[in-house]
């Protein structure tokens, strides 16, 4: 075993630590190989003939996915690395491809916008890996051949196994491609395990740490709004805010604080670029009058979840006001992709009250 394999190792059983955790037994293997990796890419590029192999590690949510890949990304040496989250990176993506004046002669436009976005750098992290949206789908497939030519490794997280992708069975057989090139090209890494970390409670070390993990869901009218300092907004704090290539319509905007209702940001034509906009701007996001998602409408509760998965990556603090947006869905009834996601970090900010 190298020093930097070694140093990798040590590097997580601390970040483990200092959370009140220890490793999971489920975790050890892809630790080990993503130490193996740290020690791979510490050697010059030119002693290899070929980049490190990709990896591709998966399991249910709140299985430490990303903890694992952020915690080596932060292990590595500064420089030469690059980590994006899967919907930042297809919306820098997309825009690359589609801006006026990019090339539009199909695989050339994808190889500029990835040179924008990959730079010289010898590693990619990107998490919540997922394919659902046809359209994201067939960029998905441009992209990958493109990528894993690359000199380049490439470590992604996902809540689905390769074959598990693209699961509409309408677009399933499109994707088929890509799911085998993935199982030839990537090391596959299971982190399954009987845990959803997310549902424990948090040490304080870790809740203090994460904006997100501090958001609240509360019933209308409730006490700790006016102890948290959160008055309901006045009319007269109505004003819009900019987003992506569109301006929405806030109750309130206070310093790094922006406050919606549910309907004019889930129930209107926004989409993900839109919140992302939003978490690069405030820090906390107040949401009122949040329905059962049971009864918003479907386009509605899939906004609902693409907004807790921003909220949660860039770390921006969630109060939500209203029912509880899980009461009521039907057993079985896949009423949101990904509802198990959804659930997972809901139940961070239901701990937190």
């Amino acid at each position: 075993m190298s020093h930097h394999d070694q140093a990798m190792r040590r590097h997580f059983h601390q970040a483990a630590a200092r959370r009140g955790f220890s490793v999971a037994p489920a975790q050890e293997a892809a630790v080990a190989r993503l130490s193996r990796l740290a020690a791979e890419l510490a050697r010059p590029a030119w002693t290899f003939p070929r980049p490190p192999r990709d990896l591709y590690v998966w399991g249910p949510v709140g299985r430490g996915k990303s903890w694992l890949v952020d915690t080596f990304y932060e292990g590595l040496p500064a420089g030469r690395k690059r980590r994006l989250h899967f919907h930042d990176f297809f919306r820098r993506l997309h825009d690359g491809v589609t801006r006026p004046g990019a090339r539009h002669d199909g695989q050339s436009a994808v190889d500029s916008a990835l040179d924008e976005l990959i730079g010289d750098s010898r590693v990619l992290v990107f998490d919540e890996f997922h394919a659902h949206d046809a359209g994201d789908a067939m960029l998905i497939a441009r992209l990958f051949p493109t990528l894993l030519d690359r000199r380049i490794t490439l470590v992604t997280t996902s809540n689905y196994p390769p074959a598990g992708l693209m699961p509409d069975p309408l677009y399933h057989h499109l994707f088929e491609p890509t799911i085998k090139l993935i199982e030839e090209r990537m090391d596959v890494l299971d982190v399954s395990g009987p845990v959803d970390f997310r549902r424990l409670a948090a040490p304080p070390s870790e809740a203090g740490g994460r904006r997100f993990a501090t958001g609240l869901c509360l019933p209308p009218g409730d006490s700790a709004l006016e102890a948290l300092g959160l008055g309901v907004p006045a009319p007269a704090e109505a004003t819009t805010v900019p987003a992506h290539r569109r301006e929405l319509p806030a109750r309130a905007v206070r310093g790094e604080l922006v406050w919606f209702a549910f309907d004019a940001l889930c129930e209107t034509t926004t989409a993900v670029p839109d919140y992302l906009a939003l978490a690069e701007r405030f820090d906390t996001l107040v949401l009122d009058g949040v329905p059962p998602l049971a009864e918003a409408s479907t386009d509605g509760r899939q906004r609902f979840a693409n907004l807790v998965d921003v909220a949660c990556d860039r770390d921006v603090r969630l109060v939500l006001i209203g029912s509880d947006p899980l009461a009521s869905l039907p057993d079985g009834q896949a009423q949101v992709r990904d509802l198990d996601r959804t659930a997972s970090r809901l139940a961070m900010l239901r701990r937190a009250d």
